[in-house]
């Protein structure tokens, strides 16, 4: 518990000194604009609001409108304490207490894992998870990894580009990358995995009706439309219900590991200041009687 005092007493000094600001102000130095009853709005609660490009015009709107919506408020709540049940508004005081002490509660808590928790997930953690959960990252979608240049109609290398693109060597891709500029699109980085429906969009020849044709291992396509013609070659797909790639899931991998991390690092945060409490005899729990 030691090593987090330093964490706990920065975020409760931030806290501290946020919430306590308005309280070093008196309420002789505030401006009120608008009153109702014994609730005042103030100057400066309305200031920050007003932004550079407003005009003269559109900051008086928009400051008549602020004072009338935030007086209606008021006045609705000031009726609704007279005329809503004792009952009914313990109820809704118990809800407002629980809302406040999670709210304070919920961005201490962000704050402290922000400060105190390693964002950093390293491919040996990665490989392991997924190594031990491969049969839980099926795919429910069919992937594909694919090269595919779009070029202009009546192109005059598109023999060359072709021959080029299906080779694919170090020579080829210096080739093809000097002449990238007249291409209508490109895609060269074959060892990502793009989901179809990309692929639908980035080459409207290839459709779901068709993909079974054109999409195979592999495979290497020429096709037309009005706009263009398609070369592209498939290295490799995968289907629905096959293991997804890990550097497909990748980031996914990355979230599960982090929120875990951060659940535990709660749980202990949590455990510690109750043990701290109780020991420090600032934290007990009573007997109740039958």
């Amino acid at each position: 518990m030691k090593n987090l005092y330093p964490i706990i007493c920065m975020g409760l000094f931030s806290l501290v000194i946020f919430s306590c600001t308005d309280l070093f102000k008196s309420e002789e130095d505030k401006k009120p604009i608008a009153r109702v009853g014994a609730s005042f709005l103030y100057e400066e609660d309305i200031k920050a609001l007003i932004t550079e490009n407003m005009s003269k015009g559109d900051s008086a709107s928009f400051v008549s409108n602020y004072i009338n919506n935030w007086a209606s408020k008021q006045l609705l709540l000031s009726k609704a304490k007279i005329n809503l049940s004792e009952e009914k508004l313990a109820q809704y005081n118990v809800l407002v207490d629980d809302y406040r002490t999670d709210l304070y509660t919920r961005a201490y808590k962000e704050a402290l894992m922000s400060r105190a928790t390693d964002s950093v997930i390293t491919d040996a953690q990665l490989a392991d998870f997924y190594e031990q959960g491969k049969e839980n990252f099926k795919l429910k979608e069919r992937i594909a990894r694919i090269r595919f240049v779009a070029l202009p109609k009546g192109f005059l290398d598109k023999d060359e580009v072709s021959k080029r693109l299906k080779r694919f060597k170090v020579e080829d891709i210096r080739y093809l990358d000097s002449i990238g500029v007249q291409f209508n699109k490109l895609n060269f980085n074959d060892s990502i995995w793009v989901r179809y429906t990309r692929i639908f969009e980035e080459i409207p020849p290839i459709t779901a009706d068709n993909a079974d044709k054109y999409l195979k291992n592999s495979q290497f396509f020429e096709l037309e439309d009005s706009i263009g013609v398609y070369l592209g070659k498939i290295e490799e797909i995968k289907d629905i219900n096959d293991i997804a790639p890990l550097s497909f899931i990748r980031p996914t991998i990355e979230q599960v590991l982090l929120s875990r991390r951060k659940m535990n690092y709660l749980r202990k945060l949590e455990t510690e200041l109750l043990d701290e409490a109780i020991k420090d005899k600032e934290f007990e729990v009573f007997e109740i009687k039958e």
